[in-house]
């Protein structure tokens, strides 16, 4: 019974506090003819980003950004995870995207993104500079930062002592993210130094380390997550700041491992490469930069702003979970990039993310 109230707790808090189940957000009915220069837009965007439903303008900032500036959504859709996001990104142009780093280097990559004129982002130099410089290609700027995370490795303490990210990796009670890019992760802890950029020798140690326990949980929801601790089943997890606190508020005990460093991405707003008129995509990217939206959209989904104004009120507690502005804290966080960017490899070519991480991730996953 204990258990079983600690799962429904932690259930309920992630439900609450926003990140793991936000409410449902209603998709704008498109007029005939969507386009830029007619004064709508079509977003492409992670489910609790940009809520456009209820009432209240805490999880209502669209319709208080059509109110303002009078340019009206006509396509809002929303996502769940990264794969889903290329996929959609795939189907159709959309105007603006809030893209991670896999797929903001794809779409720069594929000339599906134009660059943005910081000049006209009001709140633009606001933005952390180490967000900044990731999405800026060759002296062009490709995306405005948004939201930011970092993963961190969690143990249950009523059950392990911690120990290092060996344990982890070699343990059958852990559970890693399902996403390919957890193989920067393993190379880490395989001693790469450049965790994104990886040669065939260092890609090789990093897929040995996880194909050693093949029973590992991969997860996708934070509700298997937390309740695979709760029910006792897992001792390690890799997971963000934010989900350990939920674990923590249902009164399960876990700590975090140690380590010199981790890794973390940056989701940022990008501009469609074919948008021709740009008033309403600006209007857009100067609404999310500001701090008010950034603040309710890092209460809401769980992570931390990139603007660091926006470290005040709701997000003042998801500002300290992530030590936004503590230059010692993000200095032993390697922030993603698409692999390879500027491969450093030092005994040879970089391995390609597309075509070998991805596929060797899903022969992983689905044994």
């Amino acid at each position: 019974m204990k258990r079983r109230a600690m799962v429904l707790a932690v259930t309920a808090l992630v439900a609450g506090m926003g990140a793991g189940r936000p409410s449902p957000t209603p998709t704008p009915t498109p007029s005939p003819t969507v386009t830029q220069s007619d004064g709508t837009l079509q977003i492409l965007t992670y489910r609790g980003y940009a809520e456009y439903g209820g009432t209240s303008p805490k999880v209502n900032w669209v319709g208080s950004f059509e109110k303002e500036t009078g340019c009206r959504i006509a396509r809002l859709d929303v996502v769940q995870s990264a794969e889903e996001m290329a996929d959609r990104a795939d189907d159709r142009p959309y105007d603006v995207i809030s893209a991670g780093p896999v797929l903001a280097g794809d779409l720069i990559e594929r000339k599906q993104a134009q660059p943005i004129d910081p000049a006209k982002v009001t709140g633009f130099e606001d933005i952390d500079e180490r967000f900044r410089d990731l999405m800026t290609v060759s002296g062009k700027v490709y995306g405005v930062p948004y939201l930011w995370a970092y993963d961190e490795f969690l143990y249950a303490s009523d059950r392990v002592k911690g120990g290092g990210l060996e344990q982890v990796f070699a343990s059958d009670r852990t559970a890693l993210r399902d996403s390919a890019m957890t193989i920067a992760d393993a190379a880490m802890a395989g001693g790469a130094k450049e965790p994104y950029e990886l040669d065939t020798t260092d890609f090789g140690k990093a897929m040995a380390l996880l194909e050693r326990t093949k029973d590992r949980t991969y997860w996708s929801s934070p509700i298997d997550l937390v309740t695979g601790f709760a029910t006792g089943k897992l001792d390690y997890a890799q997971a963000t700041p934010y989900y350990r606190l939920l674990l923590q508020r249902a009164g399960n005990p876990v700590k975090t491992i140690a380590t010199d460093r981790t890794t973390g991405w940056v989701d940022s707003w990008m501009l469609g490469a074919g948008v021709t008129d740009t008033t309403c995509a600006y209007r857009w990217l100067n609404w999310m930069t500001a701090s008010g939206a950034q603040r309710d959209a890092a209460a809401w989904a769980g992570m931390a702003p990139a603007n660091g104004k926006a470290c005040k009120g709701r997000a003042r507690l998801m500002c300290e979970l992530y030590g936004a502005g503590d230059d010692k804290r993000l200095d032993r966080v390697l922030f993603a990039v698409r692999p390879p960017d500027g491969c450093r490899a030092e005994d040879g070519e970089c391995t390609d993310y597309r075509l070998v991480w991805t596929d060797r991730w899903g022969k992983l996953t689905t044994k």
